[in-house]
């Protein structure tokens, strides 16, 4: 039991910094307000995503359902990988990255299935997600000659984001960067008793 302490920890330090940081945005800020944090660059900048990452959505009332109740059952499974991982004791690295996914997760889903309810404007797993971060670094046009876009204005990074998908980013791009180290030992292993 000791060996969960740790990662449990991890999920509960996320999702309450995530938590503490929504609801002061949901309670102190009207959407669309925002306060520049760092000159032009770093802007708290209040929003709600009816969807998923990016704005991207499911139309009406039964596809945001269908989106709420594929994240519970997501989140089941990152649980059963989160288990699995401690239980054999994989390399705390991947243990703390998937610690960080699945706090991640369980934040978003708080606002889909709650927040609806609890600030009264939908019923349970209608809420929307609150996302505040918005890092416009570089800020331009794209040239009239390009397809597509020519002529439109050009913003790196425009996404806005929260704590919650702060930290599912970054535990999945450590995965990815160091999964030679993370998984070498375990592959070993498994190539050794398959040779056997």
């Amino acid at each position: 039991m000791k060996i969960y302490i740790k990662p449990i920890l991890i999920v509960i330090a996320v999702l309450v910094i995530d938590q503490l940081i929504k609801f002061w945005i949901k309670t102190n800020m009207y959407i669309g307000e925002e306060y520049n944090v760092f000159g032009n660059w770093f802007i708290i900048h209040f929003t709600e995503n009816n969807g998923m990452a990016f704005g991207l959505e499911l139309g009406g009332n039964y596809g945001k359902l269908a989106l709420s109740l594929f994240r519970v059952f997501a989140v089941f499974g990152l649980g059963y990988i989160f288990h699995y991982v401690v239980k054999h004791k994989y390399h705390f690295g991947l243990i703390t990255c998937v610690s960080l996914i699945l706090a991640g997760a369980l934040g978003n889903i708080i606002d889909s299935v709650f927040y609806g309810k609890l600030f009264g404007y939908a019923d349970y797993l209608h809420g929307r997600v609150v996302d505040m971060f918005y890092f416009p670094i570089i800020q331009g046009f794209y040239p009239d000659w390009m397809p597509f876009w020519g002529g439109q204005d050009f913003i790196f990074f425009r996404p806005v984001f929260n704590f919650a998908d702060s930290a599912i980013s970054i535990g999945v791009i450590v995965i990815i960067i160091f999964q030679n180290k993370f998984l070498n030992k375990d592959l070993s292993k498994i190539e050794y008793q398959i040779t056997e």
